[in-house]
């Protein structure tokens, strides 16, 4: 039913393995092969190419649906519809940052401090001729390439450039004056596509199981036993949960079993709280998929 194109390059890994933690496996012949599928009712086709190309093709009509940032959607001025975010990028789950960085040495503290004819190296020339343009500065944009923080400042003054954790500004000698924009993983349809109610349904299908698999990666189940029925308030004070901690008599008397879900990064600090606090045979499950 869908034709569906997915982001290469520094998305890529990332990407496909959202896809087989959703249990949406993406097959291809081999890792430079372009066109691929999903063993999926909902998905008809599945080509992967560059996230730059990915909003003007789905805008266009060529594909349903796709996997690109929000700054090549703002960069390219593509008419699509956005089904929502995907929290994750390259590396981790934050977002990435469309960055001003100067030389590390450099007098310059801001925008503001930039003259007209300041020379700018960028990937992103729309976003950054609007961004001068707005502060008032008529900047020589200069197309990038690659290596853009390599330029500064013997080719040019300023970097725009992407950053998802800013280790790589700093250790290629820039520092940091400005953020253009901040830029979340979307997943972008056709307009025409999605006022189709059937693509519409199918489109969001596919999200559910994607934005489920990506909340399951920052929980865990807790399961435990709490045998002496004192210290079962203590117990459930101590645990968090989407709604309320489940909570069942054991057989015989034998206390009571509580599972909930918590957050992964507390975990380490929660079960041994929850074992000072009288709770025992404590596990912890991992979780596939979180759907509300």
């Amino acid at each position: 039913m869908l034709n569906l194109v997915l982001p290469k390059g520094s998305l890529e890994k990332s990407t496909l393995a959202l896809f087989e933690d959703a249990d949406l496996t993406v097959k291809r012949s081999s890792e430079v092969d372009y066109k691929a599928t999903i063993n999926d009712p909902r998905v008809e086709s599945v080509r992967i190419l560059r996230p730059q190309e990915i909003p003007i093709y789905v805008s266009e009509g060529r594909f349903d649906l796709g996997i690109t940032g929000r700054d090549w959607v703002e960069e390219t001025s593509s008419d699509v519809v956005s089904l929502g975010e995907l929290q994750y990028s390259k590396a981790t789950s934050l977002p990435v940052r469309i960055v001003v960085a100067v030389a590390a040495d450099s007098p310059i503290e801001s925008i503001r401090d930039l003259a007209d004819g300041v020379r700018v190296s960028t990937e992103y020339p729309e976003l950054t001729r609007r961004f001068f343009a707005e502060a008032g500065i008529d900047a020589d944009i200069r197309l990038s390439y690659g290596a853009t923080e390599a330029k500064v400042p013997d080719i040019v003054d300023v970097a725009v450039d992407l950053t998802e954790t800013g280790r790589a500004i700093k250790a290629a000698g820039l520092r940091i004056i400005d953020t253009i924009m901040t830029s979340y993983t979307e997943f972008v349809a056709n307009p025409t596509s999605f006022e189709d109610p059937d693509k519409r349904h199918a489109m969001e299908q596919l999200l559910t199981l994607l934005q489920g698999s990506l909340e399951a990666r920052t929980k865990v189940l807790v399961k435990l036993n709490v045998e002496n029925p004192s210290a079962l308030d203590d117990v459930i004070a101590l645990l968090p949960s989407m709604k309320a901690p489940t909570v069942n008599e054991l057989h015989g008397d034998a206390g009571f079993a509580i599972e909930t879900v918590v957050s992964k990064s507390d975990i380490n600090v929660l079960i041994p709280a929850l074992k000072d606090a009288g709770a025992s045979d404590i596990l912890e499950v991992a979780l596939s998929k979180i759907v509300h």
